[in-house]
């Protein structure tokens, strides 16, 4: 029988299990596992008929739907690693990915592909684009070979390189305190820990049905498919305008569970939910912030029969925490205990642990602990760092040093071990379920030509956790239209990413001794009743 280590094997297994069953809707579409194995193998086939070689990147540039998936475990079963592209992001963002991780195919539509024309010329090793859909006439693209997605699909078998599961199956980029997004390494072993454990926790079986609402490009969105393939069950691929939209999938396709972040989840809160759809309704859980309570108390209402659960956890390893339904009247603050297969500790500055109630850094071990950043060894030192002696489940006979993740968050817990965050110590923005790096927004802002200086900060807010405000200086000799800004910036970030408010700053902004803005005494200045998040 064959291995159930890589992460196309999930797919793989499911299809020996039970090849006849649904495994993925999108629209009127859908695919049995069989079908759906049979797809994969195609696509490796067409990537390698390409000239893939072992651990080069397969970029996917789509919103969701079959091909994603496809393309996606096409490239896991070639030996490849995928690098999935959330759709939002406009050609610079697309750009700078594909340059960082020297993608060599990209997968996306001939639409998108119109958008990515200035952007392509500068990703030097980029060979192959395959465009899905049936495009009437294919675009010239200097040094790339450009190809139709049935084409790619009619390459005769062919099996993929041989890897085993602490090689590469994916990089996800997440946003970083500093600079552009950096591309977070993913092993196999990595993806099917994370599949196995979060199905366990969930109870998730095959008469599941799980709705991907959140990008794929996220981890939590990715992991709505490792999660339901590992299970043998079905995942609709949802790309929705409205909330509403969101609602009437739930009830069209009886949906089971559902994971979204808290800006959904508030804004669904506020709409009507049909009779009823608790009956099949069996989870909902919530990722990527902190779920506000008068939030969690209307769907707890609205969903008497459904089973909430609070998740934590980092693109760096994938989850960390879990707190079971039945503790959410007992401990609704809590981001719960360490999820199966992994383990959790508070550590103090000389890596001791932390006694019950004291403030310290979540450090996790395990699995599910990523390889570390792409191509950024100074970053990858300061989150990916050698477990500590005196941490737990590190005894004195172990030679061999433990990677484990530094996640740079505060938390403490308490004496049933119960895990509750206090702050991050970075500066990030969490705004929309994105976490959104200052100095990114600021360079696209500078890129503009329109400020002198600026600044971007997080500023709390109801529903979407923070927005963006930019403190701006006009340029020298000039004066500084905040809706010409505005336009700017709507053409050059995605819209999660785009500032809901400029202020206009008189005057230099301050700085620290280093001669750095000095980002506290201009918080101090502009937000006097408090300093943004």
């Amino acid at each position: 029988m064959l291995s159930r280590d890589l992460l196309h094997h999930l797919i793989t297994a499911a299809a020996e299990r039970d090849s006849a069953r649904l495994a993925l809707s999108a629209g009127q579409a859908g695919l049995d596992y069989g079908t759906l194995y049979h797809g994969c193998a195609q696509c490796c086939a067409g990537l390698l008929a390409l000239g893939l070689a072992r651990g080069e990147r397969v970029a996917i540039y789509l919103d969701k739907r079959p091909e994603f998936v496809l393309a996606a475990f096409g490239a896991s079963a070639a030996g490849g690693v995928l690098v999935p592209v959330n759709p939002v992001l406009k050609g610079p963002q697309v750009g700078h990915i594909l340059q960082d991780c020297n993608v060599r195919v990209l997968v996306t539509s001939a639409e998108r592909l119109a958008a990515l024309r200035d952007t392509l010329a500068s990703c030097h090793d980029l060979r192959h684009v395959v465009l899905t859909g049936e495009p009437a006439t294919l675009p010239v693209l200097a040094g790339v070979s450009v190809h139709r997605w049935h084409e790619l699909l009619a390459a005769p078998p062919a099996a993929g390189h041989r890897v085993i599961d602490s090689d590469m199956a994916a990089i996800l980029y997440t946003s970083g305190s500093t600079g552009r997004p950096k591309g977070v390494v993913l092993s196999h072993r990595n993806m099917v820990a994370g599949a196995r454990s979060v199905a366990h926790y969930l109870e998730n079986h095959a008469g599941d049905t799980l709705l991907a609402a959140l990008p794929l490009s996220f981890d939590a969105g990715f992991s709505q498919l490792t999660t339901a393939f590992h299970a043998g069950a079905r995942v609709v691929l949802l790309n929705y305008l409205l909330p509403r939209d969101v609602l009437k999938a739930i009830e069209r396709e009886r949906v089971t569970g559902l994971t979204a972040v808290p800006p959904l989840w508030i804004q669904l809160a506020q709409l009507e939910w049909p009779q009823g759809i608790d009956a099949h309704l069996r989870y909902i859980a919530n990722t990527g912030g902190r779920m506000p309570r008068e939030t969690l108390e209307r769907l707890r209402a609205l969903l008497p029969r459904t089973r909430p659960n609070l998740m934590y956890g980092l693109t760096e390893a994938f989850r960390a925490t879990w707190l079971p339904p039945e503790e959410v009247d007992r401990r609704p603050d809590s981001i719960g205990k360490a999820i199966p297969n992994a383990e959790v500790m508070v550590l103090r500055e000389d890596g001791s642990e932390c006694a019950p109630h004291e403030p310290g850094e979540l450090v996790q071990r395990g699995a599910l602990v990523a390889m570390g950043y792409w191509n950024d060894a100074e970053r990858t030192a300061e989150r990916f760092r050698p477990l500590p002696a005196r941490a737990p489940g590190r005894e004195d006979g172990l030679v061999l040093p433990e990677v484990a993740v530094f996640s740079g968050d505060t938390v403490r817990r308490d004496e049933d071990g119960f895990l509750y965050f206090i702050g991050r110590r970075d500066e990030m923005i969490k705004t929309s379920g994105y976490r959104v790096s200052p100095t990114e927004v600021e360079e696209i802002v500078y890129a503009t030509r329109l400020v002198g200086e600026c600044a971007a900060f997080g500023v709390p807010h109801a529903t979407l956790g923070h927005s963006i405000t930019v403190v701006a200086t006009a340029p020298d000799g000039a004066g500084l239209d905040t809706g010409e800004l505005l336009a700017a910036c709507r053409a050059r970030m995605p819209a999660y990413m785009v500032p809901a408010r400029i202020e206009l700053h008189p005057g230099p902004l301050p700085r620290n001794p280093n001669g750095k803005i000095d980002r506290k005494a201009l918080a101090d200045r502009v937000f006097p009743t408090g300093t943004p998040g």
